[in-house]
Formats: C-alpha cells, structure tokens, sequence
C-alpha cells in the first residue's frame, strides 16, 4: 500500500501548470502534464479495483467503488482538479521538512524562506513534518492534495471491507483554474452521484459551503470621433464616457474594500479610445438577491446614461457565471453539510466554516445539480512559492473523506 504522503509527492513531480493561452483557444486540456496525470492516476484506480475507470479526450476522469452491501445507499462523489495555477510555471520540486518552529529556508543557494513573520500560522504547525517546495516553484498542494486524499481514501476502504458503504465515486476535472472550464464540461447527468464533495484550497478544518453568486458585464461606449481642431461640439469621447460610468459605482464596493461576505464591482479591463471604449466588469455577491439587484443596477445605469448621451452610445451585456453552492443546499437538502460536519467531528476536527469569496468545481456542479460543499485539504499560500502543506493536515483530510462515506452509510441505512 504506498502512503498518501509518497502518493502526493509522485503527483507533484508531473508539471500539470494550466496554459492560459491554450485554455482560451478552447483547448482541454490546457496542458499535457495534466493527461498524464489523469492517466497515471486511472492506473492506480484500476490496480485497486475501482471499477468504470475511464479517462475522456479532455483528461476528465471517472471511476466508481461500488458498493459492498445488498441495500440501497445514495451515491456520494469526490473531486478534485488536475490543474495548478499559471502564477508559476516550473517544475515541482517538493521537500519535507521536520518543522521545529521559526523560519523554514527553502533554498540555501538562493536564500528564500519560509517566514514566520510572514505566515505566523506556522507556529500551529511546530513539532510536525511540513511539505515545501525549493522556492522556485508552486507546491501543487492546490489541487494534488486533493487527488492524494481520494485515492488514499479508496485504497484504505478497500482495505478495509468491514467498513460498509454504498457506491462511491471520483471525478477529476482539468483547467479548474481558467474559469471552472473542466466542471463545466462535465457531464453531472451520466454520473449519477446523488450528492458529492470538492476538495479545494484551506487549512485543517475549513469547510465552505457558500461562495459567490457570480456574473460578467461588459459595456461598450461608443462615441464620435473628429478632429481636435473643428472637435467643438461634435468629440463624444468613449473613453471619457466609460470614467464618468464608472466614477457612478457605489463607493467603496470594490474588492480592495470589503471582506466576508460583502459583496463588489470589479473594474477588470478598460481598453478603447475616443470613438469606442470596452469596459469588462466583474459582478459578486453571496446572496441571490444581492446578486440580481447589482446586475440590475448596471442595467438600469447603462440606460441612464444612453438617454444622457444618445442612442447607442451604451451597451450593456450582462452574463451569469456561476452560483452560489448554498443555492442548492436550502431545507432538506441540505445533508451534505450535516455530514461533512458529523464527519469532521468524528474526527476531533471543529469545522471551521468559511465564505468563499471566489469561486471553485463545487459551483458549477451545484449549479448543474449535484450539490457538492469544499473539504479541506490542508495546504495554505495556493498560487505562491510558499505554498506549503502540514503531513497532518494531509492525512486528516482523508481521513474525513473516510468518515464522509461512514456517516452517509449510518445516515441513510437508519432511514432506509
């Protein structure tokens, strides 16, 4: 049996870094580090005895652990992504360090460190052995670790065949970090898992299960150019019409401004000139009807603003990106939650419930019907050379994965 620890280590090894230009020529997957991921991982699924193990053209892989009792349970699932972010392109060299507490050099030739100063939730961490890179590189513990905490999950189920479960499935997606592309070609239908979890992203006991409502506007000014030398009345400047739109924003609901729960507009891109400017907006909010009110709100402003300066000298488009999780875990439905925190619990792990102020796979799966909360995985500083993961945290996190399928199995057994 290899240790999850060996496991994860052995991922990190393959650069897996999503390729922004590739993903937006529509290619997936964005990298091919990522197939080869997904392929070696199919193998060590099937060596353990996963059945349906199957990897697409766009490296989505699939697999199912059926269940080993006669009566029927609903089928949970497990994902991760294949994917690490862009912030970092070389390859992966990963160190464990026995953690004594203070700073952690990284790289000696270079001098980077690891600094407590800096990342003062190290100090939890003294006593244990810590997962570093050498400095030059992303850890991949976002999302690795994931993948080393369902395959570890797996292998010790079927170790372990006193354990009674029902069907149990593992989906991995590719390109998570160009937009969700991977989860959004995943098809929810032909899976057939009646409720799943992500793994993605936070420290030892963090639990997400709320995330943002998400949108996208884009607004084009057009003007009327002319001459500066006859421009009197005639010039409508495009770029000057955008500046006066977005000086109208709410003060102080921009990202650089709010925390929690708090909702924004994101001035992302400005680009044009006199006679015809784009302005690209991002749209955040964690509530439903936060979220339509600001987008009605844009709407309403582009309109005010064409009837000040002209027919069609404003555009408004506005788009849907992804939902809230909670969206879909409302009344009865909201058991995933229940068991994710009986598990954690079982565990002698206080959840540590936490807003997403972003967005992961579990929206988008959500949204297309599979309500689907964010397990820990127990690395911190994602998309930094500093990323770093506990050897604790790591084996935790399979750990609940273990208790999840434990607890779906007491919960519905006793109903049914």
């Amino acid at each position: 049996m290899m240790d999850i620890v060996d496991r994860f280590i052995s991922y990190t090894k393959i650069n897996t870094t999503t390729d922004r230009d590739k993903g937006a020529a529509g290619i997936m997957p964005s990298s091919e580090g990522q197939r080869v991921l997904a392929n070696q991982v199919a193998e060590e699924l099937r060596a353990l005895g996963l059945e349906d193990v199957a990897v697409n053209e766009r490296s989505i892989l699939t697999a199912t652990l059926p269940a080993n009792v006669d009566y029927s349970l609903p089928t949970v699932a497990f994902f991760g992504h294949l994917d690490t972010s862009a912030e970092q392109t070389k390859d992966t060299h990963a160190q464990i360090v026995s953690y004594q507490g203070g700073d952690i050099c990284l790289n000696k030739a270079q001098q980077i460190f690891l600094r407590k100063s800096e990342f003062p939730e190290l100090e939890e961490y003294a006593g244990d052995d810590i997962i570093v890179t050498d400095g030059t590189s992303l850890l991949g513990a976002d999302d690795k670790a994931a993948i080393a905490s369902i395959v570890n999950m797996v292998q010790f189920l079927l170790a372990n065949p006193d354990i009674k479960h029902g069907p149990v499935k593992v989906g991995l997606v590719p390109d998570e970090e160009q937009g969700l592309r991977g989860s959004k070609a995943f098809d929810v239908k032909s899976f057939g898992a009646d409720f799943a979890y992500t793994l993605d992203c936070c420290g030892i006991g963090e639990l997400v299960y709320e995330n943002w409502n998400a949108g996208d506007a884009e607004l084009v000014f057009t003007g009327q150019s002319a001459h500066p030398m006859s421009a009197k009345g005639r010039l409508k400047n495009s770029l000057l019409m955008a500046h006066k739109f977005i000086a109208m924003l709410p003060g102080g609901e921009a990202p650089e401004y709010t925390e929690g729960r708090e909702g924004y507009y994101w001035v992302k891109q400005l680009q044009g000139n006199s006679a015809r400017t784009v302005l690209k907006m991002d749209v955040r909010d964690f509530t439903e009807q936060g979220y339509h009110q600001r987008m009605q709100f844009l709407d309403r402003l582009a309109k005010h603003c064409e009837d000040l300066w002209g027919e069609g000298s404003v555009v408004c488009k506005l788009s849907d990106r992804y939902s809230n999780v909670f969206n879909s875990l409302q009344g009865e439905a909201s058991f995933p939650i229940d068991i994710a925190v009986d598990a954690y619990r079982k565990q002698g792990i206080e959840p540590k419930v936490i807003p997403m102020r972003g967005g992961y796979d579990g929206a988008v799966l959500s949204q297309n019907g599979l309500p689907c909360p964010n397990v820990f995985t127990g690395g911190h500083n994602f998309h930094s050379i500093y990323e770093y993961l506990p050897v604790k945290s790591l084996r935790a996190a399979s750990n609940v994965l273990v208790e999840i399928v434990k607890q779906t199995h007491e919960r519905f057994s006793k109903n049914g």
